[in-house]
């Protein structure tokens, strides 16, 4: 096998470590919001490996290589800290709680494969990751540029979305509210969107119009793997189904006011 392949298991390998790891530690803190930061942190590391993989006879990395590596792993920290920070001075997560509730005797079982799949969707993610690093193609072009900002942008755009989200919190005033301050008037999930607009970096690294990286357009796979779980599967119908269930008058009004994903001006109150 070659370096790129054997590369790939290995990180699937550690990967299902990882969130093992993240099973036992829920069982001793009973929190199981922990398992976001071991993922978070875990898909960083795996991408960092992947990403400094040497290319063919290459005696060193390259540029792209240094910057996609630098670029996982910043996102991966600030994501993992953000997380960390949560769990440590709040609740568990009211997915996994209502995973506890609904699951019953059989939580732990099913929590556990539940977090293999995690781990499988994580090595999903990284061969984008890997695919970017891989490109051939010596220069660092116009378009790593663009990529570097995107991927830039999307990790500065989520951390501003998550602060705005704890102060809104913090405010005493705003009990029972739902925030729809600052980047959350213009997207009812802004940290989600702009999780996602880092994936569409790395499709931005490989992708080589003239042909020399031939496995390119296996990237875009990243990006629309994010979208599909973000928006239809684990990010947006499990949690807008819990805030339906705890606030649904005043959720429901910022339904119809806020767009659900992609940022744009929200309509006015009583607009259709």
């Amino acid at each position: 096998m070659t370096v790129p392949v054997i590369g790939f298991v290995l990180a699937a390998i550690f990967l299902t470590l990882v969130m093992t790891g993240a099973w036992v530690a829920q069982r001793f803190t009973g929190n199981a919001g922990w398992s976001d930061a071991f993922w978070s942190f875990g898909v960083g590391a795996a991408g960092v490996a992947l990403a400094l993989l040497p290319i063919a006879d290459a005696a060193e990395p390259t540029t792209r290589q240094l910057v996609v590596a630098a670029l996982i792993g910043l996102w991966a920290i600030r994501l993992g800290v953000h997380i960390a920070a949560r769990v440590a001075d709040g609740p568990e997560d009211a997915r996994y709680a209502r995973f506890r509730q609904d699951w019953g005797a059989d939580y732990e079982r099913r929590l556990f494969l539940f977090l293999m799949i995690q781990a499988a969707a994580g090595t999903f993610l990284v061969l984008s990751v890997l695919l970017a690093a891989q490109n051939p193609v010596p220069a660092f072009r116009l378009q790593d540029w663009l990529a570097a900002i995107v991927l830039a942008i999307s990790v500065i755009g989520e951390g501003v979305a998550d602060r705005q989200l704890q102060a809104f919190k913090r405010d005493p005033a705003n009990h029972g509210r739902v925030c729809d301050v600052g980047l959350w008037g213009w997207s009812r999930h802004p940290n989600y969107f702009f999780e996602w607009l880092g994936w569409c970096a790395y499709p931005l690294f490989t992708i080589d119009l003239t042909g020399g990286h031939g496995f390119g357009l296996l990237s875009l796979s990243g990006p629309l793997f994010m979208y599909w779980l973000l928006v239809h599967v684990s990010g947006i119908p499990p949690l807008e189904a819990h805030m339906l269930r705890s606030r649904p008058q005043a959720f429901r009004a910022y339904q119809a006011r806020v767009s659900a994903f992609f940022p744009r001006p929200s309509r006015e109150r009583g607009q259709r």
